[in-house]
């Protein structure tokens, strides 16, 4: 059964159902099991998943390195593991998610899919759709990045630009889907959240965190860590969670401007603009869902403005890792949660890094280039 994250209303699993009629999103129950053997993270914790995934047409996602950080570990005093999402076969988290969706819309029969997005998930549906052989629709805000448009140019799916809110764009995506038999994989689906559990499993095979920060716009991915680790101590596999950290753009903060101001319900942000453009949702569709786990979990919501994010894009380019400015965030949050004592000296930090730089080529200056002959 799929039931609400908030009044806990049920709905059956054959019925393509994503939000609760209360307005709120949807989810799996939790699920039990034991890690087993296989080269890959849906085989290993195959018990978890909600159904059989077929790994013939997986791209090679999920199983990403968890990499100790050199430099920042020594600099901020903690043991610091960078999650490299950057690595995934479109460069992001995304792809987890999409690999799950994928099947959720081949289980209930669909032949056509899509998804709103600002540039990371476009590439991840498009890129898949082609794949599993879907008709695919991509609905993209009309300010996109031109990169981004040519990133989606060799997969085949039909691409529209939209003019609108894009926090509202998700909402009308899905009566769209309705009306022309179309399953949206956007950004909370109730089977996404499902495939990002996959991060959390690879997590604990390799280091049992203090702290996870988690860079956050529609909150999918927030709930898809979260819930892979509620899973592992329901199984009885880590005996105490660690403390999640949601981390958003000051320019765009809807989830943490609710957290600070002790609000039960996010509000709308007005004039969003920050540099982090992957997680500018100025309206994500599992605000309230996140806030409800971090007030439940005792968690963290920190914001950070773009100059902070840019110092530690710089920095993490310093580990050898080149992420986008969304990506960098948590690292720009952890430097906060150091100077205030929050996160104590030593403690086991996990960031995740959510997306590649490659995408974001248009925000990074070029580099000093010296002129020169190489002589014997």
């Amino acid at each position: 059964m799929l039931k609400c994250t908030r009044c806990g209303r049920e709905y059956p699993l054959n019925e393509p159902y994503q939000r609760c009629e209360c307005g709120e999103p949807l989810e799996l129950e939790l699920f039990k099991g034991l890690p087993g053997i296989g080269r890959r993270v849906w085989e290993r914790f195959s018990q978890f998943f909600p159904f059989e995934l077929d790994l013939e047409l997986s791209l090679g996602e999920g199983d990403t390195p968890l990499t100790k950080a050199k430099h920042l570990s020594k600099e901020l005093g903690v043991r610091l593991y960078l999650k490299n999402e950057t690595l995934n076969p479109t460069w992001s988290f995304k792809d987890r998610g999409t690999f799950v969706g994928i099947h959720r819309a081949l289980e209930l029969g669909f032949k056509r899919i899509g998804t709103v997005s600002t540039g990371n998930m476009a590439a991840s549906v498009a890129a898949y759709g082609a794949r599993f052989g879907f008709e695919t629709f991509i609905l993209l805000p009309s300010n996109i990045a031109e990169e981004k448009l040519k990133a989606l140019a060799l997969y085949g799916a039909k691409i529209i630009k939209v003019r609108g809110d894009y926090g509202e764009l998700y909402y009308k995506s899905l009566e769209f889907g309705r009306d022309r038999g179309i399953y949206f994989i956007n950004s909370d689906d109730p089977f996404r959240v499902e495939g990002y559990k996959s991060i959390s499993f690879e997590i604990i095979e390799d280091v049992t965190p203090d702290y996870v920060l988690i860079p956050t716009s529609s909150g999918g991915l927030f709930r898809g860590i979260v819930k892979g680790f509620l899973e592992l101590k329901e199984s009885e596999l880590i005996e105490e969670l660690p403390k999640f950290v949601v981390i958003q753009a000051e320019g765009c903060s809807p989830i943490c401007s609710a957290f600070y101001e002790e609000r039960q319900k996010i509000e709308r942000f007005e004039n969003p603009h920050t540099i982090a453009h992957a997680i500018e949702n100025p309206y994500p569709p599992s605000g309230n869902a996140v806030l409800r786990l971090l007030r439940k979990l005792e968690g963290l919501c920190v914001s950070v403005d773009d100059k902070e994010i840019l110092s530690a894009q710089r920095a993490l380019g310093e580990e050898g890792i080149f992420v986008q400015p969304a990506s960098a965030t948590s690292i720009a949050a952890l430097k906060k949660l150091r100077e205030n004592g929050t996160v104590e000296k030593g403690a086991k930090v996990v960031s995740i890094l959510t997306g590649s730089g490659i995408k974001t080529l248009h925000q990074v200056k070029a580099p000093n280039v010296e002129d020169g002959e190489l002589s014997e």
